[in-house]
């Protein structure tokens, strides 16, 4: 399968395509939320089979996220599935696509820090389906001086 991957501040995945605001960013502000717009090339032969995605958050070191959770700390992994079908009339051999979007509130990143969303697709990551991205402070605005009383 071929998979493309990008950063976005929103995205939607509707009716097989992808609608995505604010895209192809690799730094960020702390407590933002962000999303990650994903567009799978599936070829004919693993057409009308059940496959599964999972979408992971590491750091720099390769270890996974975590934020607390109801039991204890947990890493932060989205999964799910999906199945494309043969459209009627469709020429054998014919490639089809299935477009994901998986959007995420404020993480608690910390400023300095470098992650890396990584996909795997049936258990199977691979080296091209991964989003790196940087957390940045963001600048103190300069506040103007008080009045002289």
């Amino acid at each position: 399968m071929q998979v493309a991957m990008l950063l976005a501040d929103h995205a939607q995945a509707v009716q097989g395509k992808l609608y995505i605001v604010g895209g192809g960013w690799t730094i960020i502000a702390p407590g933002t939320p962000s999303a990650v717009a994903i567009y799978i090339r599936v070829p004919w032969t693993q057409t009308n089979t059940k496959h599964t995605w999972r979408l992971e958050l590491i750091d720099s070191d390769g270890q996974p996220v975590v934020v607390p959770g109801p039991v204890g700390e947990q890493p932060i992994v989205i999964e799910g599935g999906f199945e494309v079908g043969r459209p009627a009339g469709s020429i054998p051999g014919t490639e089809q696509a299935v477009s994901l979007a998986v959007n995420y509130g404020p993480l608690p990143l910390a400023p300095g820090g470098r992650y890396e969303w990584r996909l795997a697709i049936d258990g199977h990551p691979d080296d091209d389906w991964r989003l790196p991205f940087s957390v940045v402070a963001l600048p103190v605005q300069n506040q103007p001086p008080p009045e002289a009383s």
